[in-house]
């Protein structure tokens, strides 16, 4: 159902993990807004949200982008991590400063930086470089690895018991999208958010093999997790489908991580919210039941 008042916020990437629980949340606190998807007829828990207004449109179309940011203060930016990434989120900047568009808030990534090594996090900076410079409101969100990242290994969990990842005893501050979802949610509804950057982190920094330790325990099951080189997870990675491209940012990603750059646990969910952090215990609790088998 959708109210009278005319939204004032757009979410991209209204359908994904971070997406779809920003929706929920301005929905419960009975904020307007306007999701931006590429098909209606495939959203449907979406529709059903209070508050929604659906717009068609597609980061390759400019007149399509230009239609969802018509009369938008506030935009949510996110797109798939790509090859066309930093164009499409380039055209969204610049689409978003001919509509007049107030504030930006992105989705970027943990330690994103123009010269790093990993494409990933050199296309986050070089896009939050284009938003400075259009001169709109920003609020960077730099979030580090998602714990709902175990999700795309539910299957092996579920039928094997195990996990895979080129990573090894290295820890990392991995951080529930729920709590990325809030920051975005208070950024694109209070004041006082403009002009700053997140970094947006779990409450401790974990190996995997002790994320696999916490899973046994919410699942009453022994979960093992097994390190694995990096010419065995694109091979992985490659049979299941994932393009060339973001295969091989994945193993830039992992060799970051196993480097020990993203085993800083940051404040940025408590800043922006006042509330800490959901643990991995939270997360492996609520989500165990997609990791057991049959309800896959």
């Amino acid at each position: 159902m959708q109210k009278s008042k005319a939204p004032r916020i757009l979410i991209t990437g209204a359908t994904g993990n971070v997406g779809t629980e920003l929706a929920k949340m301005l929905s419960a606190q009975e904020v307007p807004f306007r999701a931006m998807v590429r098909s209606i007829k495939e959203v449907d828990r979406l529709a059903a949200l209070e508050g929604v207004e659906l717009v068609t449109g597609d980061f390759n179309d400019e007149s399509s982008v230009a239609s969802a940011l018509k009369d938008v203060q506030q935009a949510f930016l996110l797109t798939n991590s790509s090859e066309q990434a930093e164009t499409q989120q380039s055209t969204f900047v610049d689409a978003a400063s001919r509509a007049g568009t107030k504030h930006i808030v992105k989705l970027s990534q943990w330690a994103a930086d123009a010269k790093s090594p990993v494409r990933f996090l050199r296309y986050h900076a070089m896009v939050e470089r284009r938003i400075k410079d259009s001169g709109i409101a920003y609020t960077f969100l730099r979030p580090n690895l998602f714990m709902q990242g175990l999700l795309g290994f539910r299957e092996s969990i579920a039928k094997q018991r195990k996990f895979f990842a080129a990573i090894g005893d290295a820890r990392i501050s991995a951080v529930d999208v729920r709590d990325i979802a809030a920051v975005a949610a208070v950024a694109l509804t209070k004041a006082g958010h403009e002009g700053k950057t997140y970094n947006i982190t779990g409450p401790e920094a974990l190996t995997h093999r002790e994320m696999a330790e916490k899973l046994s325990d919410a699942l009453s099951r022994k979960i093992e997790f097994v390190d694995v080189s990096p010419e065995a997870m694109r091979g992985a990675l490659a049979a299941a489908g994932v393009p060339d491209w973001q295969a091989d940012g994945l193993i830039e990603d992992y060799a970051h991580y196993s480097r020990g750059e993203a085993s800083e646990v940051a404040t940025g969910v408590l800043e922006a919210t006042g509330k800490p952090p959901r643990s991995f215990d939270d997360f492996a609790r609520d989500y165990a039941p997609a990791f057991l088998e049959g309800r896959t």
